[in-house]
């Protein structure tokens, strides 16, 4: 087993003490400060993002969320991954309690904060970051408990991420596979970046403590299994899972076995990247041909193209073969909305400016903002990716009701127009 960390202090943005916990002994609230003096040496240096600190035989790792820090300070040698990642999940602890971390949050609940430090690490062991279970049994009015009070069961269990005797008269589960486009393209049309990030969102409500199973269309699983997907089967890469699911069994034969928590969590996320194929002084004139390259039926929704404008164009005259357009002075852009845009399609905008006839010398070079473009594709994945089951058994035997649906969304989505 990796070193422990020794302590873990939460700090104010000029690095004084707001709450601290020593879980082993071997370090005192002085090392804070030593923490921010060499925090603040950083400052300038191209590292200076790396989140961890050496200082005399003690490692610092940090992260910063609004106006406090959260520090682990640790004298073995420890995982540092697994702290920074420990310190992430605590963020989203106090999050849950508190609505928002930062300091003020911090001094009116230092109560239940102490109660929280005490759950969550044992003996520098990070032990307990799940929120659910934690507010069964840790209440924001910590004051009204009873000393009797037992933890729930998910405490003590293998399954901590799930209460147990959870009943609903309905079993249902909603999957949803949501995807955002990221693409960027330079002015001599050359793609910079394009890359897809996907999400597998969940939401459960089954009774009792159901074995979940989801198969995908991987191409490694299918070669393995000497079988050939109907449609595109894809290489899944840069995959993070929820802590449900059992590791080992995905290693072993990419098979996403699962207990699942109770409601809304992200079950997998991923990211791919991908090949978008693109076919190829007195007024200003634009016009812009739209077309949509997915096929025919599927059909994108709310798209919104913004179109960049000189800052002193006036007198605008739009016309538009599909949606309205309209000038947002506000943002010098031109902003073309489509409610529905079905693929295989081709839609055209023109419109016209007027510019001031009289110009300064002086005027400095105009600087183009990109094209940006907003979209949702319903029931479509640019990536292919596709649910091929998903299975839900529990010792009772009730049959539960599984509902599916994708979802494609715009991401970083911009042409440039000059270098």
């Amino acid at each position: 087993m990796s070193g422990a960390a020794s302590a873990l202090f939460l700090l104010d943005i000029k690095g004084r003490v707001l709450i601290w916990r020593d879980y082993r002994g071997d370090v005192s609230a002085v090392q804070a400060e030593r923490f921010f003096t060499k925090l603040i040496e950083k400052e300038g240096d191209p590292q200076s993002q790396d989140p961890v600190v050496h200082d005399n035989g003690i490692t610092y790792m940090f992260v910063q969320h609004n106006n406090v820090y959260l520090m682990a300070a640790a004298r073995q040698n420890c995982n540092a991954a697994s702290i920074l990642l420990f310190l992430h999940r605590v963020v989203d602890v106090f999050k849950h309690y508190f609505e928002e971390l930062e300091e003020e949050s911090l001094r009116d609940n230092f109560v239940v904060v102490y109660e929280l430090l005490d759950e969550i690490m044992d003996f520098g062991y990070p032990q307990f970051t799940e929120a659910k279970i934690l507010s069964e049994f840790i209440k924001t009015d910590a004051y009204r408990m009873e000393v009797t009070q037992r933890p729930p069961m998910a405490v003590t269990n293998a399954v901590s991420w799930r209460s147990e005797g959870i009943v609903y008269k309905k079993n249902e589960v909603f999957l949803d596979v949501v995807e955002s486009v990221n693409i960027l393209v330079n002015s001599n049309g050359q793609i910079v970046r394009s890359d897809v990030v996907g999400a597998l969102k969940m939401r459960t409500y089954l009774s009792g403590m159901p074995e979940c199973k989801l198969g995908l269309n991987d191409r490694v699983l299918l070669e393995a299994q000497g079988r050939t997907a109907k449609g595109k089967a894809i290489d899944l890469d840069d995959i993070k899972f929820h802590q449900c699911v059992r590791l080992a069994r995905f290693e072993n034969d990419r098979t996403i076995s699962f207990i699942p928590p109770d409601g809304a969590f992200d079950l997998m996320t991923y990211r791919l990247s991908t090949e978008i194929e693109r076919h190829s002084r007195s007024r200003i004139e634009i016009m812009v041909k739209s077309r949509s390259q997915y096929k025919e039926r599927s059909t994108a929704s709310n798209v919104e193209i913004e179109l960049p404008v000189p800052v002193d164009a006036t007198n605008p005259n739009i016309r538009t073969s599909m949606g309205s357009a309209s000038y947002a002075p506000e943002k010098d852009a031109l902003v073309w909305k489509i409610k529905s845009f079905p693929g295989g399609k081709e839609y055209m905008l023109r419109a016209e400016f007027s510019l001031p006839s009289i110009r300064s010398d002086e005027e400095p070079p105009e600087r183009k903002a990109p094209i940006r473009v907003k979209f949702e594709i319903p029931y479509f994945t640019v990536s292919g990716i596709q649910v091929r089951y998903l299975k839900i058994i529990e010792k009772s035997g009730y049959q539960a009701l599984p509902w599916v649906r994708y979802i494609t969304v715009a991401g970083e989505y911009e042409l440039r127009l000059i270098s």
